[in-house]
């Protein structure tokens, strides 16, 4: 992927999360809510994000502890939410690319075995406490 497509990726990504947090934090959340997510729709289990919309509303919120036991990918989406529009205007305006080049190490360092099982480990376990909370 080039800078540019990645950047312009991203751009789409965050307009999209930050209208769909806004419209949640409009309208509010309640357990039998919409919810975009197809595997939940489909087959009535919840997938490894679900309730990360609830998650980011809770820490809207200033409810920390709220928000982690919800979905503590959540939490992950807000620093992700609130560095990259950062990061990407620094780069955009100095005419830089440590964003681009920081993703393609990122990229590398998942080609590592261990690294990628963690990570996978990590998402199983929040994917059984989503299914164990009956998100």
């Amino acid at each position: 992927m080039t800078r540019n497509r990645l950047y312009l990726a991203l751009c789409i990504a965050l307009l999209a999360g930050y209208s769909w947090l806004a419209w949640s934090l409009w309208h509010g959340q309640t357990q039998n809510a919409f919810t975009p997510c197809p595997i939940k729709n489909i087959t009535g289990i919840p997938c490894p994000s679900c309730g990360s919309t609830r998650s980011l509303t809770a820490l809207a919120k200033g409810h920390f502890t709220e928000a982690l036991l919800i979905n503590p990918l959540g939490l992950l989406a807000a620093a992700v939410m609130l560095t990259v529009p950062l990061w990407l205007l620094y780069d955009i305006t100095f005419t830089k690319d440590t964003l681009y080049k920081s993703f393609k190490d990122f990229e590398n360092t998942l080609k590592i075995k261990w690294v990628a099982i963690s990570l996978i480990i990590l998402v199983l376990a929040n994917w059984i406490w989503n299914i164990y909370k009956g998100l």
